[in-house]
C-alpha cells in the first residue's frame, strides 16, 4: 500500500504564502498537485517526475513551485501572490507502482 500525507493548508490573505506538503510511503515515478474548487472539475495544478521535470497549469505559473525530495519522498507546493480564485481542496497524487491520492487538504484565500 501506498498512502500519502498532506499538509500545509489554511486560510491566507490574497498575496500570501503556503507551503503543501506530500509525504509518501515509497518512493513514485511522478508527483503532482490537483486542486477542486466548488462547481469546478478536478484540475492539475502542477506535477514532477523523478528527474525534476516539471509541469504547471497556465493560472499558477511564476507563482507556485513544485518540488520534490526523493529520499524522504515528498512532494511540496509552494505557492506564492495566492488569489481568491485559488481557493479550492488541493490533492496531492503520486503515480508509482501504486497510483495514490492524498486526503485532500484545503486552501482558502481571502480576499
Amino acid at each position: 500500500q501506498v498512502q500519502l500525507v498532506e499538509s500545509g493548508g489554511g486560510l491566507v490573505q490574497a498575496g500570501g504564502s503556503l507551503r503543501l506538503s506530500c509525504a509518501a510511503s515509497r518512493s513514485m515515478f511522478t508527483m503532482a498537485w490537483y486542486r477542486q474548487a466548488p462547481g469546478k472539475q478536478r484540475e492539475l495544478v502542477a506535477s514532477i517526475t523523478t528527474g525534476g521535470i516539471t509541469n504547471y497549469a497556465d493560472s499558477v505559473k511564476g507563482r507556485f513551485i513544485i518540488s520534490r525530495d526523493n529520499i524522504k519522498n515528498t512532494a511540496y507546493l509552494q505557492m506564492n501572490s495566492l488569489k481568491p480564485e485559488d481557493t479550492a481542496v488541493y490533492y496531492c497524487y503520486a503515480r508509482g507502482y501504486f497510483d495514490s491520492w492524498g486526503q485532500g487538504t484545503q486552501v482558502t484565500v481571502s480576499s
